[in-house]
């Protein structure tokens, strides 16, 4: 995401841009209407995994009070980060190449109290839709499932940023829908060879997950529940 405002400075521009990202939300709360499809229950902790294209998903995941988000450390997650402690959202920071170690660890406390951790699994750089493996080893390590969803709406406020992931913003959305997939569970004696695999099923599964809201968007609007 590349922000560029001529008469400001690169500090302005970052401070003013998360200035406005956090009024918008604040704007769309009473404006949009979330309903959310086959929301577990009952789990002590989970891990949600979305593509970093979708982040802004996690601001129609329930139980917000138990929600924390997985947000790097660079400038843009400064503002990601900012926005989402504005609508009582907790973040943990860290990435792949920056506080990576920090942030795991962190992450299992938060489960251990049986909140819920949201990860942007191919992010902050990419590959596009493109799994790590790091949400499969914190799954293992954490006992908690993982959870994929996607997030859709087919408004034409719904829209696609040209960042490369292709970033998709709720700019003057109302209708939006969220699908969760089934709870993913890695044993705690899984070898490589087996979190491969189940990295590969998340992968498969946000994709399906991606394609079925899309399809469907209608069917599930009328059928889901609003995000409390």
């Amino acid at each position: 995401m590349k922000i560029r405002i001529q008469f400001l400075d690169k500090e302005k521009q970052y401070k003013l841009f998360g200035l406005l990202v956090k009024i918008a939300f604040h704007i769309k709360k009473y404006f949009y209407d979330c309903k959310v499809i086959n929301y577990p229950k009952n789990l002590n902790g989970c891990l949600f995994a979305l593509w970093h294209s979708r982040q802004c998903g996690v601001y129609g995941i329930p139980e917000r009070e138990k929600l924390h988000c997985l947000i790097s450390r660079s400038r843009d997650g400064e503002i990601i980060a900012a926005a989402a402690e504005s609508l009582g959202i907790k973040t943990v920071r860290g990435s792949q190449k920056k506080g990576g170690t920090q942030a795991s660890l962190e992450i299992l406390d938060v489960l251990k109290e049986g909140n819920n951790v949201a990860i942007t699994i191919d992010g902050p750089k990419g590959p596009k839709e493109v799994v790590k493996k790091g949400i499969v080893e914190i799954a293992k390590l954490s006992g908690v499932p993982i959870v994929p969803f996607a997030w859709y709406s087919p408004s034409k406020g719904f829209i696609k940023l040209k960042t490369w992931d292709d970033f998709c913003f709720p700019l003057f959305c109302k209708k939006l829908c969220l699908l969760c997939g089934e709870p993913i569970y890695v044993d705690k004696d899984a070898d490589d060879n087996a979190i491969e695999k189940i990295r590969k099923q998340v992968e498969d599964d946000l994709i399906m997950l991606q394609n079925e809201v899309s399809k469907n968007f209608f069917e599930y609007y009328k059928n889901g529940k609003n995000t409390p």
